[in-house]
């Protein structure tokens, strides 16, 4: 499946900046109606490591009203987590009515690292499909949009951002052991990933593999497909009209006269 996706699909930096630049104002937009009609919204990211989630997870929240979203970054449970069935902590994390999570890795570890590193049984990790395709429907039966991304980098693009990362000291962080000690199993991810795409994806929950070879095409091609499937869901007029309604990204905020009168005593100028 993953073999016939085309990783060489780009775009130069003007159409890129044209076209990210309309989908944040668009997700504008999107955060309020979600808000306004009380739906919940669950955005999924798994990918290969160093594929471009956390870039495409910024771009996609960058104009978005901060008190409408939370991020989640997932690794390994720990704590009660541990002790607790694996969708505990997803449970817990699920979004209000009119709000969104975002997940940075997710429930899908059950199929993926815990199936190929062994930290589960086997019979764990095949019942996880359809316990997986049941929480997602209890989810969309609540009225949550489910929507979830695999982002697909190819080997090759995978070694060059490993050693980008290597010997860059900024971004040095980014890179572990772990990363390395996976990158050798590729061929047993690749399998289980492959299963997981055909065993979970489902008419309320699809995936959608994003080409991530390309940063620009692929942050793109998110953000395209989480305005796409919001405006479908929500009946969102997304016309050029309907966006110059925006309010601004945030009210100036007044600045209380205690503050004035110590800024002023400090000699710093307010406005």
């Amino acid at each position: 499946m993953l073999e016939i996706i085309d990783l060489t699909q780009k775009l130069d930096k003007d159409e890129y900046e044209r076209r990210i630049d309309a989908h944040q104002t668009q997700m504008r937009l999107l955060g309020y109606h979600l808000y306004h009609q009380k739906r919940p919204a669950v955005i999924v990211f798994e990918g290969w490591d160093a594929a471009g989630k956390g870039g495409a997870i910024n771009r996609l929240t960058e104009r978005m009203d901060p008190r409408g979203y939370v991020v989640h970054p997932i690794s390994a449970p720990r704590g009660d987590d541990a002790e607790k069935h694996y969708l505990w902590r997803f449970w817990r994390r699920l979004p209000e009515r009119g709000t969104m999570a975002i997940f940075d890795r997710s429930w899908y570890g059950r199929v993926l690292v815990e199936r190929v590193e062994g930290f589960c049984t086997e019979a764990e990790w095949r019942r996880a499909y359809q316990e997986i395709r049941d929480f997602e429907e209890q989810l969309v039966g609540f009225g949550t949009i489910v929507i979830k991304f695999w982002m697909h980098v190819s080997k090759d693009e995978q070694l060059r951002r490993f050693e980008d990362r290597q010997n860059r000291p900024h971004k040095a962080w980014k890179l572990t052991d772990e990363d390395w000690r996976n990158r050798e199993k590729w061929d047993l991810y690749e399998a289980a990933v492959e299963e997981m795409l055909i065993r979970t994806t489902t008419a309320q929950a699809p995936w959608t593999i994003v080409a991530a070879n390309d940063k620009y095409f692929e942050r793109v091609q998110v953000l395209q497909t989480v305005v796409d499937r919001l405006a479908r869901e929500l009946h969102v007029d997304m016309s050029p009209e309907a966006l110059r309604i925006l309010p601004p990204l945030a009210a100036p905020t007044p600045v209380p006269d205690w503050a004035r009168a110590e800024a002023k005593r400090l000699g710093i100028a307010v406005s």
